[in-house]
């Protein structure tokens, strides 16, 4: 072979050696790096009552805080968790400012193509809340009306989806900013979870907001980078564990009053 050709494949072989030894690191295994530092970061969004919120002390609580917790917990890691909004839990999570998302993240098609989810932990319904004497009965019924919703959301997707022409979907930041539009009148109706109502009625026992339409009733997931399989595998082992042991269905019926449902609890 002549030298020169013989020296440009070798620096052609080393050329890609290095890329290839570089896009290894830059793709450095996500569960890896936690066990390494012997910490989680997890994305919450704190405006989500009763699922996360800050307290008047400026603590994180609420069911995902807890199923965070218990996490961290059960792996022997420090949580840390990252304040986030509905709008960019999944940005955060791919620009690497987070490890995974628990924060009413519902698995859906649209954000498969984007990051990978573990297998259901928990469960959330979409409704159309009304006042306790409002007739509602049909998504019709909402033409001509203000409806509230908080952006970036399952439940600003489905009502977007759904709504017909003339309905007029009023979105918000987060949940917080929603609750205080259904309070002070600057919607009649809120698209929503149930359990967020109930934050609604506990702030204004006078309002007797009450799920009017169940729009659909949608899972959540652990939400984690694609690719990043290790991860979502011992994400999934934790679930198995969790759900089996009665853990998981002990949290959610001490937020909500009620068991996990039947898609949770049987999902593969």
């Amino acid at each position: 072979m002549h030298k020169s050709l013989s020296k440009t494949i070798a620096v052609t072989a080393l050329f890609a050696t290095v890329v290839f030894g570089l896009s290894n690191a830059a793709r450095a295994d996500a569960l890896d790096k936690i066990k390494a530092d012997g910490k989680i970061r997890v994305s919450i969004d704190p405006a989500a009552p009763p699922y996360s919120v800050l307290d008047e002390s400026g603590k994180f609580i609420g069911s995902e805080v807890d199923v965070a917790q218990k996490l961290a917990k059960d792996w022997k890691l420090e949580l840390e968790v990252v304040p986030t909004a509905a709008a960019n839990r999944i940005p955060y999570l791919l620009s690497g400012k987070t490890d995974i998302v628990i924060s009413t993240l519902s698995i859906t098609d649209e954000r498969k193509k984007v990051i990978d989810f573990s297998k259901p932990y928990s469960a959330i319904q979409i409704v159309v809340g009304g006042r306790k004497d409002d007739g509602l009965s049909k998504i019709e019924e909402l033409v001509g009306k203000q409806v509230a919703v908080t952006r970036g959301s399952t439940n600003d997707t489905e009502i977007t989806k759904l709504a017909l022409p003339g309905t007029d979907i009023v979105r918000f930041e987060d949940d917080s900013t929603s609750i205080t539009a259904i309070l002070t009148g600057q919607a009649a109706y809120y698209v929503t979870a149930p359990a967020l109502l109930t934050t609604v009625n506990k702030k204004d026992p006078s309002a007797q907001i009450e799920p009017k339409i169940v729009l659909k009733t949608n899972v959540t997931g652990i939400g984690a980078k694609k690719g990043e399989t290790a991860l979502t595998q011992k994400l999934n082992e934790w679930i198995d564990a969790s759900l089996n042991d009665g853990s998981l269905n002990g949290l959610y019926k001490q937020h909500f009053g009620l068991d996990l449902p039947a898609e949770v609890t049987d999902a593969k």
